[in-house]
């Protein structure tokens, strides 16, 4: 029987700080404990409220992450947050019978000058600025020469980020059981450079190849700006993210309910 857990919310929301109150007395009621920010890593399970900005967020902020995290969706699309709002209670009820299902997401180690940090969508490698012509990289796969890439950047992303900006930019949509980088060029200055899916159990490496700056930015919201001396190194970590989906969804359902795939759209 999970005993504790750990709110986490937007609270630049007022839909999200009003489930959050709401989930307050429905866990209480259960006899579950609510920790504290300062206790936050003796908790037996996660509730993120927001969008998917949000759990974004909140991911980097876990102490731990191979523990169930339920995801209320109180944004817009909600790829990620995909439990409606309408469905919350009886979701958590779900949860605490042991009726709900979860979904692995694998996530990337980002290892930039010493520091490391996690990447649950992207990792963006861009010109500094708009008025910089364009940003020139190399990448190698351990010790094998990928490709060149100059143009506005590159984002590596996993298959959860498959459908967020790598999926704008014209990248594949890939299904997340599986562990690959997928590579995609922003505006690339060669027209024969294209999208590319690549197995993941091998580390990847990224550098500039002029003595000039970059912006590396992880998850939309890291920010590190580079230059010519950086490496950013790249790996899958042996965590997981654990999310608690209901039962009678599956990736692909969420696929064609938020982007309308297969639709007749005309």
């Amino acid at each position: 029987m999970k005993k504790k857990v750990y709110l986490y919310y937007n609270d630049g929301k007022e839909i999200a700080q009003e489930l959050y109150e709401k989930s307050l007395p429905f866990f209480q009621e259960k006899g579950i404990e609510i920790m504290t920010k300062e206790r936050e890593n003796e908790a037996d399970f996660y509730v993120v409220i927001g969008g998917d900005g949000t759990l974004l967020t909140a991911f980097k902020k876990f102490a731990r992450v191979d523990i169930p995290v339920i995801a209320i969706n109180a944004g817009h699309l909600g790829f990620l947050t995909e439990i409606k709002k309408e469905d919350m209670f009886q979701e958590y009820q779900n949860f605490l019978e042991g009726k709900s299902q979860t979904q692995k997401r694998h996530f990337l180690k980002v290892k930039i000058g010493g520091k490391t940090y996690r990447a649950l969508n992207e990792v963006v490698i861009t010109r500094e600025s708009v008025v910089k012509n364009m940003v020139k990289l190399k990448v190698f796969s351990e010790d094998s020469f990928v490709n060149h890439y100059k143009g506005d950047g590159l984002i590596i992303a996993t298959p959860t980020g498959s459908t967020a900006y790598s999926l704008s930019a014209g990248g594949p949509i890939v299904g997340v059981p599986m562990k690959v980088y997928i590579l995609t060029p922003i505006a690339p200055h060669n027209l024969n450079t294209r999208p590319l899916v690549m197995d993941g159990s091998s580390p990847l490496s990224v550098s500039l190849i002029e003595e000039e700056k970059a912006y590396c930015i992880i998850d939309g919201n890291n920010e590190k700006l580079l230059d010519g001396n950086d490496r950013v190194e790249i790996s899958y970590s042996e965590e997981t993210l654990h999310l608690v989906v209901p039962k009678n969804r599956d990736y692909y359902s969420v696929i064609r309910e938020k982007l309308k795939w297969g639709d007749n759209l005309c």
